[in-house]
């Protein structure tokens, strides 16, 4: 830990009068591998919990939506790929400036003001999917470009409010519960698109996630006023440029937590698998009943069963070694998905990557959020945000290209074989990561 203030115990309660109101929640110690709901008892944190909650859906149903209409306009997983490219630049601009403004004014407005332009996006990708020619390859670029821009904003902002609400002890049982829910949204929503789309009705995944972001606005308009921790002034760009190069500079000063940066984008670059489901629903598993739908849910159902055995996860002591054996699972597993030549195997194979997958965010996040003061959380956030969203598009642009020039096959087997001798090479490499301990970090 930095020598900064650690943010407060006590919870926020919304309900006085907007007032920040300390109200101790004891931790549940109870030894279980039940995930730990305490953190629902605080009034803030289940207006924030159920926000996620209603964007999750949405947002999932987008994410096959917008691939799959590419692919149909084109036939070219590559092209898949370069979507992904397109909506990375703006979130790594947004996602690192929109973590320097989560540090410069009040957190509550600027999810607010992101959960509405990202609804308005949303609507609009429901009307371009009824243009004539059932879309266009140019506005569908510009208004993911615009979709992935607020979500860079929205999401660092979301994470960074998490300590002050729930305390510092509560911080990785909050974080599971997010992303457990994350979880159930991203196997619901990819059934629930492939359904739609198989019935011609895509545009109505799109009128979905615009609703999700309303009703979360709603939601998020009952929580009190979340100032960040320094002195919010008027914000300016060359401000938020100047924050951004702040956090770089303290990232520095931090090499276990920069390494929490690195392995996930090794990860994310060389294994990431979503380009390739479009050409596999068409080819590999063409007979099998809505394989796009669970192949894009694959990865989902085994994060949402380790979301919900999550218990044991909050008490880790090792995180940096627990950390490397999760990533390594996920690239030993996506091996298996390449090999995969029934549709069930493969998304069982993609299952055991996505538990592997959950450990390791749990306890990456916790260690970021615990280890950066208040004042300079916005910003470690943005690039988690920057890392977890911007390194799956890198992925899917090397499992595209190397789908479409040799196979789905060598695309896939040779990056998890990547992963699997990366990690090994970081524990030797990096041993303070290895060694790294959760108790050392918060004394």
């Amino acid at each position: 830990m930095t020598g900064a203030p650690p943010p407060p115990v006590g919870p926020v309660d919304p309900v006085e009068g907007g007032k920040a109101v300390e109200e101790p929640v004891p931790l549940t110690r109870r030894r279980s591998w039940a995930i730990d709901t305490t953190p629902l008892r605080i009034p803030a944190y289940r207006r924030l919990f159920w926000g996620v909650a209603a964007t999750m859906l949405g947002q999932q149903m987008t994410l096959v939506a917008v691939p799959f209409q590419v692919y149909a306009l084109t036939g070219d997983s590559l092209m898949v790929g370069v979507t992904s490219v397109v909506a990375l630049v703006p979130l790594v601009v947004f996602g690192l400036l929109g973590g320097a403004i989560a540090d410069s004014m009040d957190r509550r407005r600027l999810m607010l003001i992101t959960s509405v332009g990202a609804a308005v996006t949303s609507a609009l990708l429901a009307l371009q999917a009824v243009l004539p020619g059932e879309g266009n390859l140019a506005v569908l670029w510009v208004l993911t470009a615009c979709v992935s821009g607020f979500a860079a904003v929205n999401q660092p902002t979301r994470s960074a409010v998490i300590p002050a609400l729930v305390g510092p002890a509560a911080v990785p049982a909050a974080n599971a519960l997010s992303m457990t829910v994350r979880q159930v949204a991203v196997i619901a929503g990819p059934l629930l698109a492939g359904l739609l789309i198989s019935m011609g009705q895509l545009s109505l995944a799109y009128v979905i996630d615009a609703v999700g972001f309303l009703a979360a606005a709603v939601l998020l308009r009952g929580l009190p006023s979340l100032p960040p921790g320094r002195a919010a002034g008027p914000l300016r760009l060359g401000a938020a440029i100047r924050g951004v190069g702040e956090g770089f500079a303290f990232l520095r000063t931090q090499p276990v937590l920069l390494m929490t940066f690195v392995v996930d984008i090794i990860a994310m670059c060389f294994a990431w698998p979503q380009a390739v489901f479009p050409e596999l629903s068409e080819t590999r598993f063409a007979e099998s009943p809505n394989s796009l739908g669970w192949l894009f849910a694959g990865v989902s159902v085994g994060a949402l069963l380790m979301g919900l055995t999550s218990g044991w996860v909050s008490r880790v002591d090792r995180q940096g070694a627990v950390v490397l054996g999760a990533i390594a699972v996920w690239g030993v597993a996506i091996v298996g998905f390449g090999w995969a030549q029934s549709l069930w195997v493969a998304v069982l194979c993609l299952a055991v990557a996505g538990a592997g997958d959950m450990v390791s965010a749990v306890l990456r996040s916790s260690m970021l959020q615990l280890a950066a003061p208040d004042e300079m959380r916005g910003r470690m956030q943005g690039v988690f945000i920057v890392v977890v969203a911007g390194g799956p598009r890198l992925g899917d642009l090397r499992a595209g290209a190397l789908a479409s020039a040799a196979s789905v096959t060598v695309a896939m087997v040779s990056g998890g074989v990547v992963v699997v001798v990366a990690m090994v090479l970081v524990a030797i490499l990096v041993p303070s990561f290895w060694f790294f301990r959760a108790s050392r970090a918060v004394d």
